[in-house]
């Protein structure tokens, strides 16, 4: 089954990974849409979800050292709450709940990992390959989360329990000495 979204594309509903790719003007004539697509990296392809955590860890690092920890934390909490609204309402206009190509989701769980895990590459880069396999793989409960969660409240959620994944891994090997 299919159903004709705003962007002119056609989209399968039961499938979040058969879906048809809304044209870069659409996504960029509303803020909204560009921000769930990570500024467009959320069009490229393949791995749009690896791409907007590059995008995410790009800009911690341009904006990062100007901002405090506060402003962090206020910032990632607004940014969770908006991402619950505009990622549901940019959804339903893709006429696909959890597209790939929206990417807030991965972008928000990875600047909360890069706020907590100490401030290297190795350290970052580390935590970087953990957050995409928790991402992709989804072990339990995320995938069952995933699965219950529904619209843009289920979009984030998931990638946070990936976050907090990432986060407990990266503690036991900072704990048993890795050297990050």
């Amino acid at each position: 089954m299919t159903q004709q979204t705003p962007s002119g594309s056609s989209v399968p509903v039961s499938s979040r990974h058969r879906t048809t790719w809304p044209k870069a003007s659409w996504v960029v004539a509303d803020g909204a849409r560009l921000l769930m697509f990570g500024l467009g990296s959320g069009l490229l392809r393949p791995g749009s979800g690896t791409w907007g955590t590059l995008m995410a860890w790009m800009l911690w690092e341009a904006v990062r050292p100007s901002v405090g920890d506060r402003e962090v934390a206020l910032f990632l909490a607004f940014a969770f709450v908006y991402g619950c609204w505009a990622a549901g309402r940019v959804g339903r206009q893709l006429g696909v709940e959890d597209h790939v190509g929206i990417v807030w989701d991965e972008m928000v769980a990875f600047w909360l990992v890069l706020w907590l895990v100490p401030d290297t590459l190795a350290s970052q880069a580390v935590a970087f390959v953990l957050f995409r396999i928790f991402d992709v793989t989804k072990p339990p409960p995320i995938r069952q989360v995933d699965a219950r969660l529904k619209s843009g409240t289920g979009v984030m959620v998931d990638d946070i329990l990936a976050a907090g994944y990432t986060l407990l891994v990266m503690a036991v090997l900072i704990r048993l000495g890795a050297s990050l």
